[in-house]
């Protein structure tokens, strides 16, 4: 039997929740839910294209993973608690092997944040996804982009490049190396560090569109300052290490690739035990990489003291093609 976009909804989609806080769901006009008392509530949207976000042919478990993750690092970004999200799915054909992994790679990130799905769209066309999440803070404590101060600490989680050395790979053809792609297919939201940052964080966001482009706009939220970062200090992955010095090249997307969704951040310096204290207590690794400086501008400063000042090349949907980084 042909699956219409009911059938689809109810065959693939529809999960009892274990929340109490959705008092409706799925089959109705739209959701109704309980915000907590005494909290705010965090919202973010994010939109995946097929041959943009993700290559064709990607796996469909892991296309489900990350058009949620991806939501969940804004939410993590923000310090946010994730409880909610609604789907709008765009397809160009109703494929149920496909939906039925789809919806096991999406559902098997949701579980483990405790999230409910409570409404959204299914359409036909290109393949298309759009996630809304939705999660809550108490009053006052969501983290913002603006609030860096000169002296601070620039720090990430996890580690840079991974993801943008798989695309590489995968758009030249080559034999993909299974941890690399496993950082571009099934990326980790930092969702218990963003929690644990409320109050340690001056500011954050997410790794996106590549270090040097969402630093930049870090900056931007905070006029009058800069940053210098430390080239030694950037953390890679055993993975990309092992294939740096063979291929240099690869180190622009440490700096510029996208897809990292790792958390960047400032602090104080008198923060840094308890920031130490928190990636023990998460199992989420945090670097310090740099310091907020009072000049404008990004440095990049290497093992031997040489600077360069650096100019984003993130990724950029409307922008022309950039020459890669020498």
């Amino acid at each position: 039997m042909p699956l219409d976009e009911f059938a689809i909804i109810d065959r693939f989609f529809r999960r009892p929740s274990r929340r109490d806080d959705v008092r409706v769901g799925i089959g109705d006009d739209a959701a109704v839910l309980q915000v907590p008392a005494a909290a705010e509530l965090v919202v973010a949207l994010d939109t995946l294209v097929e041959g943009v976000h993700f290559p064709e042919q990607t796996d469909p478990f892991a296309i489900g993973w990350k058009a949620l993750a991806v939501n969940l690092s804004d939410l993590a970004a923000m310090g946010a608690e994730p409880a909610w999200f609604t789907l709008a799915l765009t397809l160009p054909e109703a494929d149920a092997a496909w939906l039925a992994e789809f919806s096991r790679g999406l559902f098997t990130l949701a579980e483990e944040w405790n999230l409910a799905l409570v409404g959204g769209d299914t359409t036909r066309g290109p393949l298309t996804l759009s996630i809304q999440v939705a999660g809550h803070v108490p009053p006052g404590e969501a983290l913002l982009r603006r609030g860096a101060r000169t002296g601070d600490g620039l720090y990430v989680t996890g580690t840079l490049g991974d993801a943008a050395a798989a695309l590489r790979d995968w758009q030249a053809g080559r034999a993909e190396d299974p941890a690399l792609r496993g950082r571009l297919d099934r990326p980790a939201p930092r969702l218990r560090t963003g929690m644990g940052l409320r109050g340690l964080a001056r500011c954050a966001i997410d790794i996106s569109d590549g270090l040097l482009a969402d630093l930049a706009r870090l900056l931007a939220a905070s006029p009058g300052n800069g940053a210098r970062l430390e080239r030694e200090a950037l953390p890679v992955s055993a993975a990309l290490r092992r294939r740096l010095a063979a291929e240099p090249a690869l180190w622009a997307g440490v700096l510029d690739g996208g897809d990292d969704y790792e958390l960047l951040f400032c602090a104080p310096p008198e923060r840094e035990a308890d920031l130490s204290a928190l990636a023990a207590r998460t199992g989420e690794t945090i670097t310090r990489i740099g310091t907020i400086t009072a000049e404008p501008g990004i440095v990049l400063e290497d093992a031997d003291g040489r600077r360069q000042t650096v100019t984003p090349h993130g990724y950029a949907h409307f922008a022309p093609p950039q020459e890669e980084r020498p």
